[in-house]
């Protein structure tokens, strides 16, 4: 049950809603309720129509780095449920809404299928396929400008194992941006606290003329995820 405690003075009430345990309902869960119903994010996401509050990380991310610039091609893997893949089809211009603006295109895949997302072409893929790459720049008609990437590895509950695939899964899809990438383009990807480590920082700046590790405010003060942004591809070569 949900509801809303009153503050004294004048009826007012207080804004944060409290969330009431219930029979069945693990105390992790109320919890996770209780967030949600109070986080400005997810109020935020519903007021304008995204799919979720992680849409509002990539425009932060954006915001301060504009790599998506109207005419971009842009692939967004492990696209679901579509909040960043909104985003992206406002600011490349998916839709041709700005006028005298080049018109960009906007490519997710999932493994899952998602839901047709308004500017943007959808397929199911699993991009470690070994053909992955050859199919995304036949559906794009070229090689992409950017590929973003807010994939998160099945948690296991042990924080270093969780961190492990974390780093493996954003270095699988930093090789899958070097084969589509177009030389100048940009590798937006989460990882965890600590940023791209080891190799994978390593072979980043070897790829890439500059690479920052960030969290953008959207990104819970209780979470342990950050976001490379490695702008300056040099070339598949």
């Amino acid at each position: 049950m949900v509801g809303k405690k009153k503050s004294s003075g004048r009826g007012q009430r207080d804004l944060r809603v409290k969330v009431k345990s219930a029979r069945g309902r693990r105390l992790s869960s109320t919890l996770w309720l209780e967030r949600q119903l109070n986080d400005p994010y997810v109020k935020r996401a519903q007021a304008e129509g995204y799919r979720g509050r992680a849409a509002f990380k990539i425009l932060e991310l954006d915001d301060k780095y504009r790599f998506l610039v109207p005419g971009a091609r842009v692939v967004d893997l492990g696209c679901a449920p579509g909040g960043w893949c909104q985003v992206a089809v406002k600011r490349v211009n998916a839709l041709g809404e700005k006028k005298g603006k080049a018109v960009g295109t906007v490519l997710g895949v999932d493994l899952q299928e998602v839901e047709p997302i308004t500017g943007a072409e959808t397929h199911q893929l699993d991009f470690m396929e070994d053909d992955a790459d050859e199919k995304v720049k036949e559906w794009l008609g070229g090689k992409a400008d950017v590929v973003m990437s807010d994939m998160a590895a099945a948690s296991s509950g042990h924080k270093q194992t969780d961190h492990l695939r974390i780093i493996a899964l954003c270095e699988a899809a930093a090789y899958f941006a070097f084969d589509v990438l177009e030389e100048g383009g940009t590798f937006v990807a989460k990882v965890l606290a600590g940023g791209a480590e080891g190799e994978l920082q390593k072979l980043l700046k070897q790829r890439f003329t500059k690479v920052a590790n960030v969290k953008p405010p959207a990104s819970r003060s209780d979470s342990s995820e950050k976001f490379v942004v490695a702008t300056g591809f040099r070339g598949a070569n």
